[in-house]
């Protein structure tokens, strides 16, 4: 609908709606004399917003109109907002049953109150992300919460790359949560329906509900976006992995490998409709629909090991690049194979069927339908006692007394310009290049023409930072910014 407001602002907002799980999204644009502000997100959100200003009022009009044809076309409608209503993102359906096998050891469990599909665990901490924004990191003991985040929608997964641990988001934003506040690294375009993603030295990869690979920069520029797989008709790409050499996708048809720098299709290996996926240095680890975790050499995408559950599995996991397999069905059941293939063990979770799931230092963390972080001892001794019978009581963790930071909390400590000389740290600056903000770096130490990769929502033309370091990347040609930040003043 278009509406004239009494101060001559035109805003037209549209939106697209369609049935199940499809799109429910809106984009509004503002003409206020020579500046058009676009506003765009998923119905009932506030969404993300951005204004451009133009040399005079008709070439701003004329923009405007362009771009909602181009939305027009693309099926989105004038609609009345506020009508149709917030649309749950829902994750998959999963009818979760009760294992009927030996209980498993469990050593500790953490309950986040909603689904939880996102886990990350190190020597440092363990943590999990929900359905419903909720970001727990736990000790790497688990005996306390040590931090909370509550982000805007639910947690689709949790990645680590480099020194920072990301959040991909349901409201298309990936969140960077290596610091005492979360910030926004990557702002996904509103089109795309994000099932998975994942990064590597800054560059993210994004597997979509139409079975499409989309790959940013760390600048979070669009740099490749490729259909379904060649062989046709590929849908919901439930698993993205990524290393320096290429992005590693399982979708509805199998799994597909893409040059990671041009998005030229490196092989196409057909499976059973793909549900989750991991990766190892040489391996990757592809769990599907007909209960099988296929296991694949990344160099040819040859099936070289096939392991077999009793129900559809939904995560797996491995050790020591394929050494040992692990998988969760929906039947609450965790399994574990050796490198042939082989089953060893089969054990309930006693807390759901796992979303998710990594293996560290001989236990396995599992994030499931009931909304649970568990942690199981792997160990061949816990295992053997297991399938006696004898396990151990799980430690419940609570987090009564964590304090909760939510991306509303968006304040930086501040730096009076004369202390940041003596505080040592590096002088980063927010620089206009065309329609874009950079941040880069005067300190003669470092490349002055290197982009340094900076939260998104900090940014303003001018501003200046006092950042405790910047390290070059993995593979040259931008920095990052590593520990704190402080606005100079």
């Amino acid at each position: 609908i278009i509406i004239m407001s009494t101060s001559g602002k035109k805003r037209t907002y549209l939106e697209l709606s369609e049935e199940g799980e499809g799109s429910h999204k809106f984009y509004e644009v503002t003409v206020d004399n020579c500046d058009v502000t676009i506003r765009y997100g998923r119905i009932g959100t506030d969404g993300q917003s951005s204004t451009k200003s133009y040399g005079d009022a008709t070439k701003a009009q004329k923009d405007a109109e362009k771009k909602i044809k181009a939305k027009k076309k693309k099926g989105y409608d004038e609609a009345v907002m506020g009508v149709r209503q917030k649309r749950a993102v829902t994750r998959r359906s999963v009818n979760s049953k009760t294992s009927t096998a030996p209980p498993a050891p469990v050593l500790w469990r953490f309950a986040t109150g909603s689904d939880a599909f996102g886990v990350y665990v190190d020597h440092q901490a363990c943590w999990v992300g929900n359905q419903e924004g909720r970001v727990v990191r736990l000790d790497a003991q688990g005996s306390t919460v040590e931090q909370q985040f509550q982000l805007p929608q639910g947690v689709k997964c949790l990645c680590m790359d480099d020194d920072f641990l990301y959040a991909g988001c349901d409201d298309g934003n990936v969140y960077d949560l290596s610091r005492n506040v979360p910030h926004v690294s990557y702002e996904i375009d509103e089109s795309v329906n994000i099932l998975w993603l994942d990064i590597c030295d800054g560059v993210l990869a994004v597997s979509d509900d139409h079975g499409a690979v989309h790959m940013f920069n760390h600048e979070n520029e669009g740099q490749w976006h490729h259909p379904a797989s060649s062989g046709g008709g590929a849908t919901s790409g439930w698993m993205v992995r990524c290393d320096d050499q290429a992005v590693y996708q399982g979708h509805s048809q199998g799994v597909t490998a893409y040059n990671i720098q041009t998005g030229r299709e490196l092989w196409n290996t057909a499976t059973a409709s793909v549900l989750f996926g991991w990766q190892e240095q040489t391996l990757l680890f592809a769990g599907a629909l007909d209960n099988k975790v296929h296991v694949l050499a990344k160099d040819s995408g040859k099936i070289s090991v096939v392991c077999q559950c009793d129900s559809t599995v939904l995560s797996c996991a491995s050790a020591e690049d394929g050494k040992y397999v692990f998988a969760g069905d929906d039947c609450s059941s965790i399994y574990c194979f050796d490198q042939a293939g082989e089953r060893l063990w089969k054990l309930a979770t006693t807390c759901g069927s796992a979303y998710s799931m990594q293996y560290y230092d001989d236990k396995v963390y599992i994030v499931t339908t009931d909304g649970v972080l568990a942690c199981l001892d792997a160990t061949e001794t816990a295992i053997q006692d297991a399938k006696q019978g004898k396990v151990p009581t799980a430690k419940v963790v609570k987090a009564d007394k964590a304090a909760v930071t939510t991306t509303a909390d968006t304040a930086i400590e501040s730096v009076q310009a004369s202390a940041a000389r003596k505080d040592g740290g590096v002088v980063v600056t927010c620089v206009p290049e065309g329609s874009k903000l950079r941040v880069r770096t005067e300190d003669d130490k470092y490349n002055a023409t290197w982009n340094v990769q900076f939260p998104k929502n900090l940014r303003q033309a001018g501003a200046k930072f006092l950042v405790d370091e910047l390290k070059e990347s993995k593979n040259g040609g931008f920095y990052r910014a590593h520990g704190n930040i402080r606005r100079i003043v």
